[in-house]
């Protein structure tokens, strides 16, 4: 279960509570107080316990889409697609959606893997072929199915699975290079 009771025997001396009892003399009491959804990390507990147990089944563990801090990657297939991404990635952002850029120089199949350790649910590939038919196989997590599909057909899809749950933008720089890279 996610709520609990708590019976706290400090926090009242800690905060100058007291009261009077029948004898006139000053007590600290005991304070008795619920969490009825318990603390934030027990609900991501219960998050990432459920994304374990579907690893366990052999599912591909997710979290909400709401709640990923990266909803959408862009991997330019070559340096020669940054310009068009980072239009994409304008348009992608403009609607709301967590996007962001993958411009480090790593191989495409490698950029990929690290999306994918990152639990990013849709991974968008931008090539010559995505450019010229505005069409973009996207790499879904929640299926594990690559979907064909416009960038205005993406945002429909993310608008649904967002619905009309939070939009903020993350606090971080949209170029992965930028960001702090762990080993």
């Amino acid at each position: 279960a996610l709520a609990t009771d708590q019976i706290d025997v400090e926090n009242a001396e800690r905060y100058g509570i007291t009261y009077v009892d029948d004898n006139g003399d000053k007590k600290t009491p005991i304070i008795l107080h619920n969490s009825p959804s318990g603390a934030i990390e027990r609900c991501l507990y219960a998050l990432l316990e459920k994304a374990a147990k579907a690893q366990r089944e052999g599912k591909t563990p997710s979290i909400p889409f709401w709640l990923c801090p990266t909803q959408i990657r862009i991997i330019p297939l070559s340096q020669d697609f940054h310009e068009v991404s980072l239009g994409y990635l304008e348009e992608l952002s403009n609607s709301g959606l967590r996007v962001d850029f993958e411009d480090r120089d790593l191989s495409v199949g490698k950029k990929v893997r690290e999306a994918e350790k990152e639990w990013i649910p849709f991974i968008l590939v931008v090539g010559k072929n995505e450019v010229e038919s505005k069409k973009f196989q996207v790499r879904d997590r929640y299926s594990g199915e690559m979907i064909v599909m416009s960038l205005s057909e993406l945002t429909e899809h993310c608008k649904q699975l967002l619905n009309d749950m939070i939009t903020e933008e993350l606090p971080l720089s949209k170029f992965i290079s930028d960001r702090i890279q762990f080993k």
